[in-house]
């Protein structure tokens, strides 16, 4: 299946040059997610500063962070997505049995924090409504920043999904 918008192949708008550059010093390419945010060259700079922040720039352990995009991907069926962490997720100390226990919807298998990050992904993800009960363990785990930003990563991850799959993007 195709994208749903003709992708802008990078190097082929001189406007772009700077953005392209900025976005490939951050992200080592133009991916094809960016390759179609470049038909809103606005757009597509907000998303990746942004998203250099998110990935870049927050006190979430990177593992943690891997793990709830991962997560939000299986949630949501954005198999780009998932695929694309894979790299990010490992580099982070994830291991390869890891990734495929999120991948088969294993989330069983992890523990403490990990539990908790995923469940937390989960309600965000699914119900929108996190219980009470579970945020009172996540506040008393981490410090508001993090627990903050957290909450920003996941949400940041739906909306990567969402436009992954409503712009059908692979």
């Amino acid at each position: 299946m195709n994208p749903r918008v003709k992708a802008v192949p990078p190097g082929t708008r001189p406007e772009l040059a700077e953005l392209e550059a900025r976005i490939k010093g951050a992200r080592g390419r133009i991916s094809p997610l960016y390759s179609v945010l470049l038909n809103s060259p606005l757009l597509a700079s907000g998303w990746e500063q942004f998203f250099t922040v998110i990935r870049q720039k927050t006190s979430v352990p990177a593992r943690l962070r891997e793990l709830a995009i991962l997560r939000v991907a299986v949630l949501n069926g954005a198999e780009y997505e998932f695929e694309a962490h894979v790299a990010h997720a490992l580099a982070a100390g994830m291991t390869q049995e890891d990734v495929s226990k999120l991948k088969a919807d294993r989330t069983e298998a992890f523990q403490g924090i990990e539990r908790r990050v995923l469940q937390y992904t989960d309600a965000i993800t699914r119900d929108l409504v996190v219980p009470d009960a579970l945020y009172a363990q996540l506040d008393k785990a981490f410090e508001v920043r993090t627990l903050v930003e957290l909450t920003a990563t996941i949400a940041a991850y739906n909306m990567v999904s969402r436009f992954l799959i409503a712009m059908r993007i692979h």
